[in-house]
């Protein structure tokens, strides 16, 4: 059910502003509604509402159903806003405002049920999976966790058997099979000492005759938490192919796009640079610019380079924290407009870096999560990323603990990646810009 929310909140704008813009050419202003640049400016203004929609995380952000509608109000009257003043500034109607006006009215509401009904859906549970874990005891609770952090897919944990409560004995010849019929489970979930005992295994397969759906950990956590538990990394670390090393085609195409982002972030740089600049001089005093080595493809060094956020000196030892304390006002402003990152613009077109990958660190951190973390290096068979999955789907990290959750997403991506995974992660970024989640 909320996949097809999703789809109508995409579809709704569509449906209803060229509904609305073809009968006020038919019936008000009499011209050809297609034949025009009415039509280019229509097609902007369904663009502009699908992305204020997303950016404020339409259908299933709102807590409320007072907040649906607030929020609603604001991803259409940020798009109306927008096209209004793209008309006051070209000094012509581009869009009449009967388009504007009456699509916005309509949409709010549309908008609004859509949050209430994905609400009520979540409430009741009809697209949340029932989860009967066969794990152990070290295990439950980080998976307890992850399944109500940031999953990709709703699921709830009903049930957890320990490997020896799931083996058959005989005064219970399948535990798996009666904990899934009394919890109602409707995935059942089997970690590594459970997929080796033969009469788990077949008592997960006469639940998976009747409907049940089987997963190992490794691959519930890859489809329903988009992420690879740190019990199997170093296992399955080399038991998949990356694209970028194994698909020629997409590793060529991964690099046309870098260069046209490359070249659309330069252009983007000579205008905002001047902005930065005073900036800077009235309260972030130093270099524009700020230099420092990182790690990137095969660990080959480079310079990235970002607009400076800190005052001039203020850098010292240690992870950088959220809400770091050398940050001054000019600083936090830039890293939560993402602007600081801008100047990766020339770091894309020499190839150093990708618009999509893990993020590259520093050498000292690589050589100390090296150490720590044994299957670290694997990070380094593809280019680092502007922006990445572990980036829009974890908080910011400034330990090694967090190192390694973030390794999870990592390798996850290096599993999937592909045009499809990088898009979903570029329009991710997008929504934390438009959000100023930077940090």
């Amino acid at each position: 059910m909320r996949s097809g929310m999703r789809w109508l909140m995409v579809l709704a704008p569509v449906a209803i502003v060229l509904w609305i813009g073809e009968l006020h050419a038919r019936f008000v202003g009499h011209y050809d509604f297609t034949g025009g640049s009415r039509f280019a400016w229509t097609i902007a203004f369904i663009a502009l509402l699908e992305l204020g929609a997303y950016a404020v995380g339409l259908p299933d952000a709102p807590r409320s159903t007072a907040g649906g509608l607030w929020t609603a109000v604001g991803a259409v009257g940020t798009a109306a806003l927008v096209i209004s003043l793209l008309q006051l500034m070209l000094a012509t109607t581009v869009l009449p405002r009967a388009v504007v006006i009456g699509s916005s009215l309509m949409l709010v509401p549309v908008y609004a049920g859509l949050v209430l009904v994905d609400r009520r859906a979540r409430r009741v549970g009809t697209d949340t999976a029932r989860v009967l874990a066969v794990i152990g005891p070290n295990e439950v609770d980080a998976l307890r966790t992850d399944m109500n952090d940031r999953p990709e897919r709703l699921a709830q944990l009903v049930a957890v058997l320990h490997p020896g409560q799931a083996t058959a004995q005989v005064e219970s010849p399948a535990p798996v099979v009666e904990a899934a019929r009394a919890s109602g489970a409707s995935v059942v979930v089997l970690g590594r000492d459970g997929q080796g005992d033969e009469s788990v295994v077949a008592q997960a397969a006469l639940l998976h005759g009747g409907g049940t759906r089987v997963r190992t950990l490794s691959l519930f956590y890859d489809e329903w938490l988009g992420k690879l538990p740190v019990a199997e990394l170093e296992r399955i670390s080399l038991m998949f192919d990356i694209q970028e090393l194994h698909a020629p085609r997409y590793a060529r195409l991964k690099r046309l796009v870098d260069l046209a982002a490359g070249l659309a972030g330069l252009l983007a740089l000579v205008v905002v640079t001047p902005v930065v600049w005073l900036l800077d001089r009235s309260g972030n005093p130093g270099p524009l610019l700020f230099r420092q080595a990182r790690v990137g493809k095969a660990g080959r060094e480079f310079t990235i380079l970002k607009f400076r956020t800190m005052p001039d000196g203020a850098t010292q030892p240690g992870w950088t924290v959220d809400g770091d304390v050398r940050l001054g006002s000019v600083g936090r402003w830039l890293r939560r407009s993402h602007l600081d990152e801008l100047p990766q613009a020339v770091n894309l077109l020499r190839g150093e870096i990708s618009l999509v990958g893990p993020r590259p660190e520093q050498p000292r951190y690589v050589a100390e999560l090296g150490v720590k973390i044994p299957f670290y290096d694997v990070r380094h068979l593809v280019k680092p990323g502007v922006t990445g999955w572990a980036q829009v789907k974890f908080p910011y990290g400034a330990s090694v603990e967090d190192a390694l959750e973030k390794l999870q997403y990592e390798f996850y991506y290096l599993r999937h990646q592909g045009p499809l995974l990088d898009a979903r992660i570029i329009a991710r970024t997008l929504r934390s810009i438009l959000r100023l989640q930077g940090r």
